[in-house]
């Protein structure tokens, strides 16, 4: 079965074009949905466990299916793995065709390449900041703030006036924060 996908972002904006395109490529369901591709899109969620192995899914263009390039190549490779092909109409991307596996795969390359390049410049910024004498990460040890409600903390609950639930809430931290085995370290 031959199924197509449309998305925009905003309520306000229109899914003609995409529609349009689907159905006439010859799609015999297409699931619209009008969500920005940073939030849940529980109609592409749906739609993907309905895809079999020799089913189509066709989108209009590469962006109305991920946010990134990391994305896409994780659910294309996730239809090859199924056996479900993956067509984008826009982008001219089509893996039942030698040409166009030869096309993701390299998409899958350039994404692994960006990755292995941010990696790099991280660790080699990193080693920089580290040769000037400066150490990433958190501070060590607690806030002054944090340090006080600790105490807070350890001395009523050595009081045993108040429950753990009582204590949390008087302090505005969680109950996990009462409990002996991070009071007792102060």
């Amino acid at each position: 079965m031959i199924f197509g996908y449309a998305r925009v972002s905003t309520a306000d904006q229109q899914l003609h074009l995409q529609t349009d395109a689907l159905n006439a490529y010859g799609c015999a369901e297409v699931v619209q949905e009008k969500a920005s591709s940073g939030k849940d899109r529980p109609a592409l969620q749906r739609l993907l466990t309905q895809l079999r192995s020799g089913d189509t899914l066709v989108v209009w263009k590469l962006d109305r299916l991920g946010r990134s390039l990391k994305e896409l190549v994780t659910l294309v490779t996730s239809f090859q793995q199924q056996s479900v092909h993956f067509i984008s109409l826009q982008d001219h991307l089509d893996t039942t065709t030698a040409q166009g596996r030869l096309m993701f795969n390299l998409f899958a390359s350039l994404a692994e390449f960006e990755r292995d390049i941010i990696r790099e410049r991280t660790r080699a910024g990193l080693t920089a900041a580290r040769a000037r004498g400066r150490q990433g990460g958190r501070p060590k040890g607690l806030s002054k703030e944090a340090l006080s409600k600790a105490q807070a903390a350890k001395t009523l609950y050595l009081q045993q006036d108040k429950t753990v639930a009582e204590i949390g809430k008087l302090l505005g931290v969680g109950r996990a924060t009462i409990y002996p085995g991070r009071t007792h370290q102060i």
